[in-house]
This record gives C-alpha cells, sequence and structure tokens, in this order.
C-alpha cells in the first residue's frame, strides 16, 4: 500500500510540476511580447521547451530508467547515494543524489585522447551527436497559441514550411557522430560499431521516412502545426488532427478524432519502430552492446562519454514529443476541445487554457516515454540479420503498401472518414494478431510443463511420483542427488 501511495504522490507531482512550467512559459512568453518586441515569446520558448522541459527530462530519466526497471524486475532501485546535509543524510530521496553523483563524476573524470585519434574529430563525435537531437524539438508545437493579456504567444521554436522535412533532414546528421566516433578513435572494434551503427540508423531512415508519407497525404501538409491543428485559433479550428471523423450533434464536442493513430496506424508502427531503432537503444543496441561488438564509443571517457548517454535519453523525449504531435493529436483533447475552447473564462484567461493543453501534451510525451522504457526492459537484443530483415525486409515493404493505400482512400474520400475505417480495421487485426499470438504461446507454456520435465528438471511419472524418484539411474542432476 505504502508503494501505491508513493507513486500516487509521484504522479501528482509530475502533474504540478508540469503545469506549472508551462504556465510559466506562458506568462513569460507575455512578459517578452509586451517589453521586448513581437514574437519573442519564441526565443524564451528556446529556454523552457528545449532547456527546461527536454533537458531536465532528459536528465531525470536516466534515474527514471533505473527505478522503472526495479519495479519491473523487483528490485529496490538506486538508494545508496545520500547527500551530506543535517536532516537528510539518510534518506535516499527517491535516488534523485544519484543524478548529482553521475554529473560529478563525469564532470570529474579524467578526459582520455587516444594517442593516435584525431583530436579534432574525437572531440567533434560526441557534438555531431548531441547537437542534431537537441535541435529536433524546435518543431514541435508543445502547446496552443493563445491570447495572454492582449498578446499571441506560440508554444513552438520555429514553424518553418518544411517542418518535417526539417526534422529528417537534422536526424540524419546524427549518423556522422556515431562514424566520426568510431573511425577517429583509431580503434578497430569502435570502427566496426561505428560502421554497424552506421547502417543501422541509415536503413531505418527510409522506412521512417515512408511510414509519414501517408499522414502528409491525408492532412495535405509537412508543417507540424498544420498536422496538429488548432482549435483555440478560429482560422484553423477543425483542421488537423483537431478535426473528427465522426461526431456528435450538440455543444459538447464527443466523437472519434482524426488523429494519426486511427487514420494511419500502419504508418504509426513503422515510424515509433523505426524512430526507436535510430535511437540505438533495446533491443536495437547492437551497434553497442558488450555481447555483439564494442561500441563505437568505447575510446570515451567522461563528459564526452556522458553526452553520447545523454542523448540517447534527448532522443527518447523528442520521439515522444515527435509521436504525440503527429498520431496522438499534439496537445488537444481527445473530446470536449471545441467546448472548452469556446468557454468565456478559457477565451478571457488563455494562458489557463494554454497551461490546460499544454499540461496534455506533457502528459502524452511523459506516457509514451513510459512505453519505450516498459520496451527497453521487455525485449531481448535483436540480432543484427535480425535489425536488417525487420528494416529492408518487412517495414520498407509495408511503408510502401500504405502510402499507396492511404493515396487512394484521400482521393476517394477527402473526409477521410474511408481512411479512418480502415485504420480501425488494421488496429482490430493488430490487436487481435497479438491476443491470438498471446494465447497460443501460453498454451505450448502450458503443454510444455504439463508433461515430462519442467523448467526446473523436476518432471513427474504416471504415478504421481518425481522423476528422479521413479528412476533411481537417472543421469540428471536431479537425479544424482
Amino acid at each position: 500500500m505504502s508503494r501505491i501511495l508513493t507513486m500516487l504522490f509521484a504522479m501528482a507531482t509530475i502533474v504540478f510540476a508540469v503545469a506549472g512550467g508551462v504556465a510559466s512559459a506562458y506568462l513569460v512568453g507575455y512578459l517578452a511580447e509586451e517589453y521586448l518586441f513581437e514574437g519573442a515569446s519564441r526565443l524564451t520558448n528556446i529556454l523552457f521547451l528545449m532547456l527546461v522541459f527536454v533537458m531536465i527530462t532528459a536528465t531525470l530519466l536516466t534515474l527514471a530508467e533505473r527505478k522503472w526497471s526495479a519495479f519491473m524486475q523487483d528490485r529496490v532501485g538506486p538508494n545508496r547515494a545520500r547527500l551530506a546535509i543535517p536532516g537528510l543524510s539518510n534518506r535516499s530521496l527517491g535516488g534523485i543524489p544519484h543524478i548529482i553523483t553521475d554529473v560529478l563524476k563525469m564532470l570529474t573524470k579524467e578526459d582520455f585522447v587516444p594517442g593516435t585519434a584525431n583530436r579534432f574529430l574525437f572531440n567533434l563525435g560526441p557534438i555531431l551527436a548531441f547537437a542534431p537531437v537537441f535541435a529536433l524539438f524546435a518543431v514541435v508545437p508543445a502547446g496552443p497559441t493563445v491570447n495572454v493579456f492582449g498578446k499571441t504567444v506560440d508554444m513552438v521554436v520555429a514553424t518553418p514550411d518544411f517542418g518535417m522535412l526539417y526534422l529528417l533532414a537534422i536526424a540524419s546528421l546524427a549518423v556522422y557522430g556515431t562514424s566520426l566516433a568510431g573511425w577517429s578513435s583509431n580503434n578497430k572494434f569502435a570502427l566496426l560499431g561505428g560502421v554497424r551503427a552506421s547502417a543501422q540508423m541509415i536503413s531505418y531512415e527510409v522506412a521512417l521516412g515512408l511510414s509519414l508519407v501517408g499522414l502528409f497525404l491525408a492532412f495535405s501538409s509537412v508543417q507540424l502545426p498544420a498536422l496538429v491543428g488548432d482549435v483555440g485559433n478560429a482560422l484553423v479550428a477543425g483542421t488537423g488532427q483537431a478535426q473528427y471523423l465522426w461526431r456528435t450533434d450538440g455543444g459538447f464536442d464527443l466523437g472519434l478524432p482524426a488523429w494519426g493513430i486511427f487514420i494511419q496506424p500502419l504508418g504509426f508502427i513503422g515510424f515509433f519502430v523505426a524512430s526507436f531503432a535510430e535511437t540505438k537503444r533495446a533491443p536495437f543496441d547492437a551497434p553497442e552492446g558488450e555481447s555483439e561488438i564494442i561500441g563505437y564509443f568505447v575510446e570515451y571517457s567522461g563528459m564526452k562519454f556522458g553526452m553520447f548517454m545523454i542523448s540517447e535519453f534527448v532522443e527518447v523525449v523528442v520521439l515522444a514529443g515527435v509521436t504525440t504531435s503527429l498520431f496522438f493529436g499534439g496537445h488537444h483533447l481527445p473530446f470536449g476541445g471545441e467546448w472548452l475552447a469556446a468557454q468565456p473564462f478559457m477565451q478571457e484567461h488563455g494562458w489557463v487554457y494554454g497551461t490546460l493543453l499544454g499540461t496534455v501534451f506533457w502528459l502524452k510525451v511523459i506516457l509514451l516515454i513510459w512505453v519505450q522504457l516498459v520496451i527497453r526492459w521487455t525485449f531481448p537484443r535483436f540480432r543484427y540479420d535480425q535489425i536488417q530483415n525487420l528494416g529492408w525486409k518487412i517495414l520498407l515493404p509495408v511503408g510502401l503498401a500504405n502510402v499507396f493505400i492511404s493515396g487512394a482512400l484521400v482521393l476517394w474520400d477527402p473526409s477521410l472518414r474511408a481512411l479512418g475505417v480502415v485504420g480501425l480495421l488494421e488496429i482490430g487485426f493488430v490487436v487481435a494478431l497479438t491476443m491470438t499470438s498471446g494465447s497460443k504461446t501460453s498454451d505450448a507454456h502450458d503443454a510444455a510443463h504439463g508433461h515430462g520435465h519442467d523448467a526446473h528438471g523436476h518432471g513427474h511419472d504416471a504415478h504421481g511420483l518425481p522423476a528422479h524418484a521413479a528412476d533411481p539411474h537417472s543421469h540428471s542432476p536431479a537425479g544424482a542427488h
């Protein structure tokens, strides 16, 4: 019971902290618009969205991954580090001091550079691995554009017309970081790891781009705010994922929203899997898995190693944010969004409306982060040939088929309802396939353990006696005893 209460308290703390951060971002954006110049709120968004939300979340994930994996494996998790402060010296503080110790360790560790390495490229590798990932969040809208005390405040850093093309182009630059890290180290094992990592990232970029084409066809745009839609702005109300496929009549809007997950479920699966492989995290961590090959940054130490590590956690946050914007409606509620935006209180206090929807966005992001970490601690590492087969022989053909089907359905029914029907059928098929596979696995498990020896070698004969007792000449470990 105490663990449940602790988790509920932690969840409530996260919600209030996120809401406070979003409200601060809108209010500071208003001050920037009021006292600096028009559009200055986007400069303050660099501070709040990219430095506060993304970086602090990525830093806390170094602890969350340990704690959540401990919950899954019924372990205590990190609780040894203490702060030498009166009254707190005997408290683990939820493992938070471990973050401080990790940072201090990486900052104070010797910065070792191999004598035969190319020093310039060796130092450039971690920067190229971290900076492109960090820059990706600049085009992700983390909340609606609202009117705060007479000033229009955005919750996005940049809205270029080529938004998704920018995202795909910048994401591809991370390949140079892995390649240079392996090559410049002048280490054969690091070179092999870099080549393997680069081959994996390049192969999944094809599937990554194809999985999004159907979404572009459906909404006729590659700009993220247009794909998300904004019911708070009358100029674009009912566009993008803010519209409904089917809805009830009346003041309160209730129905099936045109979220990407409903109209492009195959695109979502392809994008999520391909992006997961781009992050090089388990089960796609063969380029740096010790059992497969020595990692491409084996020669790095100190904060350079820390940059490679933190870039993976930043990728987790960015992937969750982009997936939320593309397939889960961004900052929109599943229903009642138009009713909420029409309320006089929300129209009068735009920052309250923006805080509410911005909190919804970040809660969706946290949920997708949790899903990624659950996958990280559930599936075993894929073999490298399995990774390549998945990318080229499964995701690529499925992506091509999805593009043709989506294009035909959009031409046939521009209202996207036909696309929604096919999407729901695809979701039902995937769920049924998953349930069927699970039941077959369970039946096979029961059959294997119901007769003969079980997993521990303690079977029973026809008389109900243990196998090693019925056969005294057994050569099994149990019979030997």
